[in-house]
Formats: structure tokens, sequence, C-alpha cells
């Protein structure tokens, strides 16, 4: 399968690239730097020039595809509703060229659309009250293809997808704990977070671009949920330093922004068994606190 991938070149996207060429795809990747082209090349991957905003390029990528995958999401998030009009925008760009083909549509989303409090599964309905309503407009632009001959799905990704050179939830509460001196939780910290490892989402990536059925929700999360509590107190043993609670209040303004505190204070468990039974998809590399004990999380910054 020749597969357009926007995002190729992210922070997952590297890793989806390469497994997709590990199986026998060809990819193409939207590149809008040089960086990016040269990055792409070496995973053995064609760039592409353009951009989210560049239309025309969206087009051409797709139309030239036996199935694209869009992992690419970014913009100005003071404007939320610019945001979502770019990423509803570029999907529609992307599906266009596929309707009536059956080829595969994959859109990434996230388990921060699901409410909170309970262990959702694929089949609930996200939120649109909850931690991340922006992502919902593109999933729903995403599964409206179905209906037009595209076997198209979303995959919604756990906060934490954890791995070599992360730089997403994680590295950012350690920063902060490196930067205040304690490893701190939100209340109790029984909140939990899904997790999943950044080589077990490339083969979920890839089995749904194979064989995910149009309108498929997925879980990308290998742990349903890991309490807060413990990734702090993880963090605190690698770093010698202590942990503390934080009120809601505290923590708005100990870590990086208001949204980052009200995120590590979330409490959004999923479950994936039907993700994995559908696609017979089994994460198998380290969980979350594995890879903090044992990666390189932890370890010293360059100065």
């Amino acid at each position: 399968m020749h597969v357009f991938v926007t995002g190729g070149s992210g922070q997952t996207g590297p890793a989806v690239v390469a497994e997709l060429i590990a199986a026998g795809h060809t990819v193409t990747g939207l590149a809008r730097s040089d960086a990016a082209a040269a990055r792409l090349e070496s995973l053995g991957a064609t760039p592409h020039r353009g951009s989210l905003d560049d239309l025309d390029s969206l087009r051409s990528g797709a139309e030239a595809a036996d199935g694209v995958l869009h992992m690419a999401y970014g913009g100005d998030f003071s404007d939320l509703d610019d945001m979502m009009r770019r990423d509803r925008t570029a999907i529609a760009s992307l599906g266009r060229p596929l309707e009536h083909t059956g080829k595969p549509f994959v859109v990434t989303s996230g388990t921060l659309v699901m409410p909170a409090g309970r262990e959702s599964t694929e089949k609930d309905e996200p939120d649109a009250a909850g931690m991340a309503p922006f992502r919902i407009a593109g999933e729903r632009a995403c599964l409206g293809f179905a209906d037009r001959g595209v076997r198209a799905s979303v995959v919604r990704l756990a906060p934490t997808v954890h791995g070599p050179e992360d730089h997403g939830f994680i590295p950012m509460l350690i920063a902060t704990a490196r930067k205040t001196g304690v490893s701190a939780y939100v209340g109790d910290g029984a909140n939990r977070w899904p997790a999943v490892h950044r080589q077990d989402a490339a083969v979920l990536f890839r089995l749904a671009l194979e064989k995910a059925p149009a309108g498929s929700v997925l879980h990308g999360a290998a742990e349903s949920g890991v309490a807060l509590k413990s990734i702090a107190q993880t963090i605190a043993r690698g770093l010698g330093l202590p942990t503390a609670s934080l009120t809601p209040d505290e923590a708005a303004t100990h870590f990086v922004s208001p949204f980052m505190a009200a995120a590590y204070g979330f409490d959004g468990p999923v479950s994936s068994s039907h993700t994995r039974e559908l696609l017979d998809w089994s994460p198998t590399h380290p969980t979350l606190l594995e890879d903090l004990e044992h990666g390189d999380y932890l370890a010293t910054p360059a100065p």
C-alpha cells in the first residue's frame, strides 16, 4: 500500500513511518520544512512539500495514495475555534479524493476527549465539555467519510505516548519537578492516565490502515489508566526529590499553565478491549512506569 502521511516527522510519526515501511508499505510524508523532509527521507519515505494550510498539496498527496494517515495537528491554542476549523478543512481536503474508493483514511484524536471519572470504551460518546473538545470536530469529519465509500477510522491516542525522545506531557512534568524541587500531583493523585508505548502505537496505526472497518473508533491505550501519584512518585525516586500534593489552585501556578494543571488532575481511564479484539492488537513494549525507571526520561539533562 502507498500511504500518504501527515505528521510523519513529529513525535509519534517517525515510529509509524518506520513501522509501515518495515511491513512493506511505501510512504509519502507531508513536509513543511527542509528539516521535516530530511527526517522523512532518513526513514525511507518520500517527502511531499506542503502544510495543513496548503489544501492543494493535501489533495494531491491523497489522490496519489492508496490510503491516508492524518497525524498532524497544531495551531494557536489561544484560538481553538480557528484550530478546529483548520483541522476540519484539512480532513475534508484529504478525504474527498478517497470518496467511493474503499481506501483507508485514518485520523488521529486523543482519549482526553472522553468523559472523566469512569473507564470509557470505544463505543462511548466523547465529552463536548471535557478536556479536549477541540479534537471532536476532526473525529466527526473523518467518520463522516464512512458513509461516502471511504474506510474511515479514528485512533484516539492516550495522552502519554511514551518512549525515547518523548517531548510531551511526561517530560514537561519532569521538567517542572526539576525546576521546583518537588514532584507534584493534584489532590490525592488517584486520577488515572491511559498510556501507550510509541512502538505499540505505531503498530496500531498500521493495523488500522490495513484492516479497520469503516466507521471504527479505536483506543490507542496499552494501559487503561496509570495513577498520577504513581507517576509522580517514580519521578521523585529517580530525581531524589520529595513528592507533594497540590490543590487545583496551587497546581494552576505550579505547572506550565492552567491547562496543563487541569490535564495532570484529569481522571480519564479508557478501555481498549474492542480495539484489541477487532484488530488483534497486542501491545508488547514497556509500561509507562517501566519506561520512567529504565528509559532515558530521568537522565541528567545536557548543560
